[in-house]
C-alpha cells in the first residue's frame, strides 16, 4: 500500500473523486502545510495557519499508480489558480501535492512539464510541491461528506458536477460498483 497527499481545494470535492477509484483503499480528509499542530477547522478556515486543506490517499499500486493518481488531480481542479478554487478562497484551498519519496517528487514534475508542455491548461501550473509534514486529521463530519451529504446544495451544485465530469473521462478507472450497468 503506498499513500498520496494532494490539496486541490475543498477536501469534500477531492475526497468525493478519489474515494471512486479503482485501487483505492482509503481516503481521509485533513490537514497539512501549516506551523499550527492539532488544527481545527475553524482554525484552518481563516487561513491564518498555513494549512491546506488536502487528502490522504491509502492506494494499491498494483491497481492503479501514483502517476495516475496525478493526473487525475490534475485534471479535477484548476492548478493554475492561485489559492482559491471556484468560490473557495484561501490559502486553506491551496493546489498542493506533498511528496513522500524523491520518486514522488520526480513525478510530480515530470507530470507537470508534461501537462505545460502539452498546453492543458491556459494558464502556468502553479501547484505547490512540498515535502510531506504533519498530517492531521479533518474532524469526523468531513471525512465522507459527499456520500453522507449528497442532498446538500454544495454537494447538489459544485461536488456533483465535478464527479459527473470525473467520471466521463476517467470511466476506466472507476470502481465498477460505483457505475451501475
Amino acid at each position: 500500500m503506498q499513500t498520496a497527499i494532494f490539496g486541490g481545494g475543498c477536501f469534500w470535492c477531492t475526497e468525493a473523486v478519489f474515494q471512486s477509484l479503482q485501487g483505492v483503499e482509503k481516503v481521509v480528509s485533513g490537514y497539512m502545510g501549516g506551523a499550527l499542530k492539532h488544527p481545527t477547522y475553524m482554525e484552518i478556515s481563516n487561513g491564518n495557519t498555513g494549512h491546506a486543506e488536502v487528502i490522504q490517499i491509502d492506494f494499491d499500486e498494483t491497481q492503479i499508480s501514483f502517476n495516475e493518481l496525478l493526473l487525475i488531480f490534475f485534471k479535477t481542479h484548476n492548478p493554475t489558480l492561485l489559492n482559491r478554487q471556484d468560490s473557495d478562497r484561501g490559502i486553506q484551498y491551496r493546489s498542493v501535492v506533498f511528496y513522500d519519496t524523491q520518486e514522488q517528487k520526480r513525478e510530480t514534475e515530470k507530470m507537470i512539464t508534461e501537462l505545460t508542455r502539452d498546453n492543458i491548461f491556459d494558464r502556468p501550473i502553479i501547484t505547490e510541491l512540498s515535502p510531506v509534514s504533519e498530517f492531521y486529521d479533518a474532524e469526523d463530519y468531513h471525512q465522507n461528506y459527499f456520500s453522507k451529504n449528497h442532498e446538500k446544495p454544495y454537494c447538489s451544485f459544485v461536488i456533483q458536477p465535478k464527479l459527473d465530469k470525473f467520471v466521463r473521462e476517467f470511466q476506466d478507472k472507476i470502481k465498477p460498483e460505483l457505475l451501475g450497468d
